[in-house]
């Protein structure tokens, strides 16, 4: 398992575009992904899922995934929120 914690960078937090992207990178990876947000799991690969934790910016979030790729997904992923979204 590999876990890393990181903040939401762009303002607006995970609304539909940037969740769309997120599950987009998450799909790319075979292992499990899932997504914290104070004490609430879910599916890092389900869109209804992210959208459902309300992530704003500023939020902190951590971010699991336990499987062959775990380090890359992880890694990638917190990548890809600390960059923003490109927004």
């Amino acid at each position: 398992m590999f876990v890393k914690d990181v903040v939401v960078q762009n303002q607006v937090g995970l609304h539909a575009r940037p969740a769309t992207f997120f599950i987009q990178k998450a799909n790319e990876f075979k292992s499990a992904i899932w997504v914290e947000k104070e004490e609430r799991r879910i599916n890092a690969k389900s869109l209804l899922g992210v959208l459902s934790l309300g992530i704003v910016g500023g939020s902190q979030i951590r971010i699991i995934a336990e499987g062959t790729d775990e380090e890359a997904a992880v890694t990638e992923l917190a990548r890809l929120v600390d960059s923003g979204f490109a927004e």
